[in-house]
C-alpha cells in the first residue's frame, strides 16, 4: 500500500487557471447561464464580490419568501375572521376610539409635562440637557439683532437729517 500523504503523491491545485471551459451548448442564449458565465470568466480577486453577491441574492430571496408568507397567512386569517369581526364591528368602532382618545390625551399630557419641566430646570440653572444650544441661539440672536439695530439706526439717523436738513 502506497502512502498518498507523501509530498511526491499530493497535486497542488493553481491558484488561477489559464484554459478556458468552453460554454455547454444547452441554453447557451439563457440569461442566468450567461449571468453565471461572466461571473466565472473574471479574476479570482474578486471572490469577495461574488460571495457577497451571493449572500444579498440567497437573504434577498428568503426576506422574499417571508414576506409572501406573512401575506399570504395574514389574508387568510383577515378572510377566515371577516364574519366575526363584521358581527363584533359595535365593539370595536368605539372602543377604538376610546382606545385612541385616551393615548392622543395621555401623550399630549407626557409631552406638556416635560417642556414644563425642562423649562423649570432651564429658569432655575440646573442646566438640563439642551440648555447649551439655547443658549447659544440666544445669543446669536441678540447679536444679530443689536447689529441690525446699530445698522438702522445709522441708517435712518442720516435720512432723518437729510429729510430734515435744518433740525
Amino acid at each position: 500500500m502506497a502512502d498518498l500523504t507523501t509530498p511526491s503523491r499530493i497535486q497542488q491545485r493553481p491558484y488561477a487557471s489559464t484554459t478556458v471551459v468552453p460554454p455547454r451548448r444547452n441554453n447557451i442564449n439563457h440569461p442566468i447561464a450567461s449571468f453565471l458565465r461572466q461571473l466565472q470568466s473574471q479574476s479570482p480577486h474578486h471572490s469577495r464580490q461574488r460571495f457577497g453577491l451571493l449572500a444579498f441574492f440567497i437573504s434577498g430571496g428568503i426576506l422574499l419568501l417571508l414576506t409572501g408568507i406573512t401575506a399570504t397567512a395574514f389574508l387568510l386569517g383577515f378572510i377566515a375572521f371577516l364574519p366575526i369581526i363584521i358581527l363584533s364591528s359595535p365593539i370595536w368602532i368605539p372602543l377604538f376610539l376610546l382606545v385612541t382618545g385616551f393615548l392622543s390625551v395621555a401623550g399630549f399630557l407626557f409631552g406638556t409635562a416635560t417642556v414644563v419641566s425642562w423649562t423649570y430646570r432651564y429658569f432655575k440653572g440646573m442646566h438640563p440637557v439642551g440648555s447649551e444650544q439655547v443658549d447659544y441661539a440666544r445669543s446669536r440672536i441678540y447679536d444679530t439683532a443689536a447689529h441690525v439695530k446699530g445698522y438702522a439706526g445709522g441708517y435712518f439717523h442720516g435720512k432723518l437729517k437729510d429729510a430734515a436738513p435744518g433740525a
